[in-house]
């Protein structure tokens, strides 16, 4: 049997003024997220929020299907809340966040996202992006016509291409990634404040850390740099044994 137990932390950063960015953190519902806020005047805030008190209401005990079912259910009710909250606002309004979200039943895990925030899985001292970004720079490494390494720093790096609450012209959905678990895994989500500061094989090595302490360390790698935007990381760690 595996048993899961998680550690997540937000910050503001060094350089903004409030933090847009908030998280889930539920093992006894088997379910974490992390949310990055967008739109000004603490649009970005609303948007988040609203995330991650839907994802924290979640009734316990569901079965898998019926979480994820759960899970776009309410995600979808937040996107269209949004919207309309944004109509009401002005012709020119956005209040839209990206979501990250991971459900972990038995020895399988599921991740849902929108967006550029991303999860990560560790596992034998290997790294692996589990999301794909929706950004225009990802489209432009898709294309070849960047190069990998050259996305977190292009001038078009926080352009994102779908969001929770964005008006886009294709019916929104959330992508899904689902894989079996095993005793020594790690999964990181993490909102792009962590992975614009911070190299993956930065990230790779701190995740090889004690498992109490690697939230904690991500936090400050970053604010050892500039830590231009909110970050926030939720680690979940997956060991043998009941919980």
């Amino acid at each position: 049997m595996l048993s899961v137990h998680s550690a997540g932390l937000t910050h503001v950063g060094n350089r903004r003024s409030h933090n847009e960015d908030a998280f889930v953190d539920r093992p006894d519902l088997g379910v974490w997220a992390v949310a990055d806020g967008a739109g000004g005047h603490d649009a970005g805030e609303v948007a988040s929020g609203m995330l991650v008190e839907t994802l924290g209401a979640i009734p316990a005990g569901l079965a898998a299907g019926d979480l994820l079912s759960e899970i776009r259910t309410r995600v979808a009710a937040v996107h269209e809340a949004l919207l309309a909250e944004a109509a009401q606002r002005g012709p020119d309004v956005a209040i839209a966040s990206t979501l990250v979200a991971l459900c972990i039943r038995g020895a399988y895990f599921a991740c849902l996202w929108a967006g550029d925030s991303r999860a990560y899985l560790w596992r034998g001292g290997l790294l692996t992006r589990i999301t794909h970004d929706h950004s225009l720079v990802q489209e432009l490494v898709d294309a070849g016509r960047i190069a990998p390494e050259a996305a977190e720093t292009h001038p078009q790096a926080n352009v994102i291409t779908r969001a929770v609450g964005a008006a886009d012209a294709e019916p929104f959905t959330l992508d899904k990634v689902s894989d079996h678990l095993v005793a020594g895994d790690r999964l990181l989500l993490c909102s792009d404040g962590l992975t614009k500061e911070i190299s993956e094989a930065e990230i790779a090595a701190v995740l090889a850390t004690e498992a109490n302490a690697a939230a904690e360390r991500l936090i400050a790698a970053t604010l050892a740099r500039p830590a231009r935007d909110n970050v926030t990381v939720v680690v979940v760690d997956v060991t043998e044994g009941a919980d």
